[in-house]
C-alpha cells in the first residue's frame, strides 16, 4: 500500500468514526440549549452551511437560514421547515454592511438577540486556475472583511448565558501560519501574525492591504506570499488570526456574558462550490461545526479544529 492509499484509508476511517460520534446522543447535563436557543448561519442556502442548519434544527435549536440569493435561501428554509424542523430564513450580505445591519435590526426585534452564530458564507478557491489573483479583492472582502463585519454586528446581540455564546467561523487548513506548503515567506511578518501579544486587528488589516496593493502593483509574486491559491489562502489566514484575537478579547467578559469563538476546517467537500470535486460528503463537513457550536466545555476557545481535532494555527 502506497503512501496516498494509507492517507485515503486514514480519512476513510476518520469519517466513520466522526459518523458513529453524530449517532450518539447528548445527555441531559450536557445539553445546555434548548428550542428558545437561537443559532444563525450564514451562506447556507447550499452545501456546508445547508447542513449545519439541518445538524442544528435536528437537535432542536431555532435556527436562522441565511443567503444573499432570497428566493433560494426560502426554498431551502422551506425543505427543512416540512420536514418539522424550527428554521426561519432570512436575507442577508455579509458583504453589504446596509443588509448586515438590517439583519441585526431583524434579529433583536424579533427575538431579542441570538446564541450561536456560525460564519459559513464565503467565496472558495477556482481549483481550475494557475492562481489568479484576478478576484482577490472580492475573496478578501467576502471572506476576512465580510466575517469580521458579521461578528461585530452580532456580537452586541449574543444572549448572557451560564453556558456562554458561540461563534464558529468555517475556515481551511490553506489558512495556517506555518502550513508546510502554504505560508507566508516573510518570517517577521509570520511571526508577528502568530504572536498573541503583538496580534492586534491592525496589523492583521495591514496584511490584507499590503497583498492587495501588491496584486493591484503587479508585485504580489515577490511579496513572500503563499504560493498556491494565494488570495484565498490569506482570506482564511486572516479569518484565523481575528478568530484568535477576538478569543483574546472575550476571554476578559465576565462570567455569564462569555463569548467562545472558534474556526475549523471542513476539509475538501462535495459542494456545489467545489464543482463536487470534493472526497468528502457536506454532512460530514458540517460536523465539527454544530459539535463546536454545541460543545458542554466552556473552556475551549480561540482554537482551530479538523474532524473534532485540534490543529495547529
Amino acid at each position: 500500500m502506497d503512501k496516498k492509499e494509507r492517507a485515503k484509508e486514514r480519512r476513510e476511517k476518520r469519517r466513520q468514526e466522526i459518523s458513529l460520534l453524530r449517532t450518539i446522543p447528548y445527555s441531559d447535563h450536557q445539553r445546555w440549549w434548548t428550542s428558545e436557543t437561537i443559532a444563525v448561519v450564514t451562506g447556507a442556502n447550499r452545501g456546508i452551511g445547508f447542513e449545519i442548519v439541518h445538524q442544528l434544527a435536528l437537535h432542536g435549536l431555532t435556527v436562522i437560514l441565511t443567503s444573499r440569493d432570497t428566493g433560494v435561501g426560502e426554498e431551502s428554509a422551506k425543505v427543512l421547515q416540512e420536514g418539522g424542523l424550527n428554521v426561519v430564513f432570512h436575507q442577508l450580505d455579509i458583504v453589504d454592511p446596509s443588509s448586515i445591519k438590517e439583519f441585526a435590526n431583524w434579529i433583536k426585534e424579533n427575538y431579542g438577540g441570538l446564541d450561536i452564530l456560525i460564519n459559513n458564507a464565503g467565496v472558495n478557491f477556482n481549483a481550475g486556475s494557475d492562481n489568479s489573483v484576478e478576484f482577490a479583492e472580492k475573496v478578501i472582502t467576502t471572506n476576512y472583511i465580510g466575517t469580521k463585519n458579521m461578528i461585530k454586528a452580532i456580537v452586541p446581540l449574543m444572549r448572557p448565558s451560564d453556558a456562554g455564546s458561540r461563534i464558529v467561523n468555517v475556515s481551511s487548513k490553506l489558512g495556517r501560519l506555518n502550513g508546510r506548503r502554504n505560508k507566508i515567506s516573510n518570517v517577521e511578518l509570520r511571526k508577528q501574525l502568530e504572536d498573541d501579544e503583538s496580534l492586534t486587528e491592525e496589523l492583521i488589516d495591514q496584511t490584507m492591504d499590503k497583498f492587495l496593493q501588491e496584486v493591484k502593483d503587479g508585485t504580489w509574486t515577490e511579496g513572500g506570499w503563499p504560493q498556491a491559491f494565494t488570495d484565498y489562502s490569506l482570506s482564511k489566514l486572516a479569518v484565523n488570526a481575528y478568530t484568535r484575537l477576538m478569543a483574546s478579547i472575550f476571554s476578559e467578559r465576565p462570567e455569564g456574558q462569555k463569548i467562545y469563538i472558534n474556526c475549523y476546517c471542513p476539509g475538501w467537500v462535495k459542494t456545489a462550490m467545489t464543482g463536487w470535486a470534493g472526497h468528502i460528503e457536506p454532512e460530514d463537513g458540517a460536523d465539527t461545526a454544530v459539535w463546536l457550536a454545541l460543545l458542554p466545555d466552556q473552556s475551549i476557545s480561540g482554537k482551530f479544529f479538523n474532524e473534532r481535532r485540534e490543529i495547529h494555527f
